[in-house]
């Protein structure tokens, strides 16, 4: 499922079988999937059966992403196999949860700054808070943690091209590794975000339309 800027009442099914998709996306060259509990983000529920079951069967490494609020958490899902665990309510709301995890599983966690008006989206992207981007970010620099991942939520899903201003903004605050999402649409994006100071590049909606074919983005 695929949202438009977090939009929950309009999503697009791309696919019954997920963890087909992520064995189709191997296939074509793929190390590393990024999921995400849209269902656990929002409090609605969760989905880690199916998480797990990807995770065990999809040779892929795979970051997992949606309402982890627990140190349980993310220990549960790291034995069942993940290979990092991404905080992104939690990292905002509760810094001391997000250092003690962080010093529990160096370099397994990553902290999510999902950003709405300038502000830090959390709870599956329906809320912001009033904290500077800045402060925030500030605080995670000196954790042992995997990188930040950074998404534009006003162009999540929209292929409307990338915010470079936030992306360059974030990259000076913070020497950790810098995934972005959101916008991304074509080759010329992707060289964009790069040049930007970014590690590395979530990519959904782009994919799954065909903007951006896997097998071209790996040989960039």
């Amino acid at each position: 499922m695929r949202l438009v800027k977090g939009d929950y009442e309009h999503p697009t099914i791309y696919a019954d079988d997920p963890l087909e998709v992520a064995q189709e996306f191997a296939a074509a060259g793929a190390r590393r999937l990024h999921v995400v509990d849209l269902d656990a983000a929002r409090g609605s529920g969760q989905n880690r059966d199916l998480i797990q079951d990807i995770v065990r069967n999809a040779a892929l490494e795979v970051q997992v992403a949606g309402g982890v609020r627990s140190k349980e958490e993310v220990a549960i899902l790291l034995d069942a196999g993940a290979s990092a665990v991404v905080m992104g309510t939690a990292a905002v709301r509760n810094p001391r949860l997000l250092e003690r995890c962080a010093h529990s599983h160096p370099r397994q966690v990553l902290a999510a700054l999902d950003v709405r008006d300038d502000r830090a989206a959390v709870s599956g992207w329906t809320e912001t808070e009033p904290v500077l981007i800045g402060a925030l970010v500030g605080r995670w620099d000196g954790l042992p943690l995997g990188g930040v991942i950074l998404t534009s939520i006003d162009r999540d899903g929209t292929m409307t091209g990338p915010d470079l201003g936030t992306l360059g903004r974030v990259r000076r605050m913070t020497g950790l590794d810098l995934q972005y999402s959101g916008g991304v649409s074509s080759m010329d994006d992707l060289a964009k975000v790069a040049a930007a100071g970014a590690q590395g590049v979530v990519l959904g909606k782009a994919i799954y339309e065909g903007r951006i074919k896997l097998e071209d983005a790996f040989a960039k």
